[in-house]
């Protein structure tokens, strides 16, 4: 089976003889792969009226288990993005009402973001919809080769911490 990848190695190979082109065979792939996989998850979360960035906090905190809340200080580090940033993100969803912002009962100064009723709705439905997204681009390949794919990108991923 051939793809675009193998007519661009080719190409750079006839243009390059000089280069080992090995890592656009892998990187190419994943590249695309990427563009598909980022296609399926716009849909999928459109589909339930939420944005990527949405998904991501509400799913941190849909993860955190019931009663589905976390600190500010730990959906940060779940989230990887900036204290303003998070900040912004969680007076949004507090607005659309997929989230509320509660005392810490543990810490009088802090506070803890809880899921909503319709937040937890909201990243269940996208959640399940990505997931029938994301078999069907594994569909082609054999369950053995799945979890042979995923060793394998562990393995890649390790150095940069997964």
């Amino acid at each position: 089976m051939r793809d675009e990848v193998d007519e661009l190695i080719e190409a750079w190979a006839r243009e390059r003889a000089d280069l080992d082109l090995a890592p656009v065979a892998v990187f190419s792939r994943i590249s695309r792969l990427a563009h598909h996989l980022d296609k399926a998850r716009r849909a999928s979360f459109t589909a339930h009226g939420i944005e990527s960035w949405e998904f991501d906090v509400l799913a941190a905190l849909r993860r955190a288990g019931d009663p589905y809340e976390l600190s500010p200080g730990k959906l940060l580090r779940e989230t990887l993005v900036t204290s303003g940033t998070m900040t912004n993100r969680v007076d949004r969803l507090v607005t659309r009402g997929l989230v509320e912002r509660n005392p810490d009962p543990s810490d009088r100064r802090g506070v803890l973001v809880r899921l909503t009723p319709d937040g937890k709705d909201a990243v269940d439905g996208a959640f399940s919809a990505l997931l029938t997204a994301e078999r069907d681009l594994l569909a082609g390949l054999p369950e053995d080769d799945r979890t042979a794919l995923a060793g394998l990108l562990r393995q890649l991923l390790a150095p940069f911490g997964g």
